[in-house]
């Protein structure tokens, strides 16, 4: 596993050191990170039409990551995904992560979205990556809990036309050897393994469609998000290194959207202040053989963002497991003695 890496979204801003991909990755690199995933939204850090057309500016941004002393992990498109598939009710929200020629628009604030997630597939390519990142976008959402009755076949019908709209992207991801991790998330169509599963299914189990595993999601579903390593590990691909906390009680559980973060039965917290069990997370991915970067994503409703930062690399690089060849008593790997073995198991003289 490679890491420490850090998801720079949370922390891009006007103000030096965040204003600039020079500045942010030498802050990051100050603090222990190896790698950094870069938003492909953020102008202040990267121009994605540009990065899909011109090998020299994907060169000059790797070389800014390698003087800082860290590499690119992936590219984030998550917004962007978020912009493939929205349900009416939530148009005026999501307008604005699109540019305003397209608000009030949404046929055209989709047709954008697809057009820089096709972007993205080649600027990946250009940087020398093989992963990006993102989200689904959500069609069903709203109707999440079936009350009142949903219609027969409704919920069929979005994934179909989920997988309607993604499957271009994907194939063009594919075009250029890139995964696109979806980030299982509440709030997409595909938030956990069963939806996961569905999204796959209308997608013909696409190669491309594979996962941005995040734990802090699962555990404000109550899910077990360790045996989601040994049932989905194959399609994990990326790794989003986040903590959060559930505290149910006689008010309130996992519906408790409704309070601000700091009264909300389940908050996400800095690494090490929340429930999630990271060694066992560390020991599942390990022990399936997970080689990928390990990035740390940031949200906290208590915390500073820089100190959730600065305390982020040494927790990761604690966690990270440097994975032995062999057991401390495994022999197996010694040359076999016959005559040895045939004598311990007192088989001396016969055929």
């Amino acid at each position: 596993m490679k890491g420490p890496g850090l998801f720079l979204a949370q922390f891009a801003g006007n103000e030096a050191p965040f204003d600039t991909l020079e500045n942010i990755t030498r802050w990051a690199a100050g603090l222990g990170y190896r790698g950094v995933q870069i938003p492909c939204t953020d102008a202040r850090l990267f121009d994605l039409g540009l990065a899909a057309e011109s090998q020299t500016y994907c060169d000059e941004l790797r070389g800014i990551c390698a003087d800082a002393g860290v590499e690119i992990t992936e590219l984030s498109t998550h917004l962007l995904g978020q912009l493939v598939a929205v349900h009416p009710a939530y148009d005026l929200a999501f307008d604005a992560f699109a540019p305003q020629a397209t608000h009030g628009k949404p046929a055209a604030r989709q047709a954008w979205a697809v057009e820089q997630l096709m972007l993205a597939a080649r600027a990946a390519r250009n940087l020398g990556l093989d992963t990006t990142v993102g989200f689904t976008g959500a069609l069903a959402f709203p109707y999440l809990y079936p009350w009142p009755q949903r219609p027969a076949g409704l919920i069929e019908e979005a994934f179909a036309e989920l997988a309607r709209r993604w499957r271009p992207i994907l194939d063009a991801h594919d075009a250029q050897g890139i995964d696109i991790g979806f980030e299982l998330h509440p709030g997409e169509d595909v938030f956990d393994g069963a939806t996961f599963e569905m999204f796959l299914d209308a997608l013909d189990g696409h190669e491309r469609a594979r996962i941005n595993y995040d734990p802090s999601h699962f555990l404000l579903q109550q899910m077990d998000y360790l045996a989601f390593i040994d049932l989905y590990h194959e399609r994990i691909c990326a790794f989003h290194v986040k903590d959060a906390e559930f505290n149910p009680d006689g008010r309130q559980g996992v519906y408790s959207g409704y309070q601000p973060w700091l009264s909300r039965a389940g908050r996400f917290r800095s690494l090490g202040d929340g429930q999630v069990d990271f060694g066992a997370v560390f020991s599942k991915l390990a022990r399936h053989g997970y080689d990928s970067w390990a990035v740390l994503e940031w949200e906290c409703c208590l915390k500073s963002p820089e100190q959730g930062a600065a305390q982020g690399a040494p927790f990761i690089a604690h966690h990270i497991i440097d994975v032995t060849d062999k057991a401390f008593d495994d022999f197996a790997g010694a040359a076999t003695d016959d005559a040895r073995n045939r004598a311990m198991l007192g088989l001396e003289g016969t055929a």
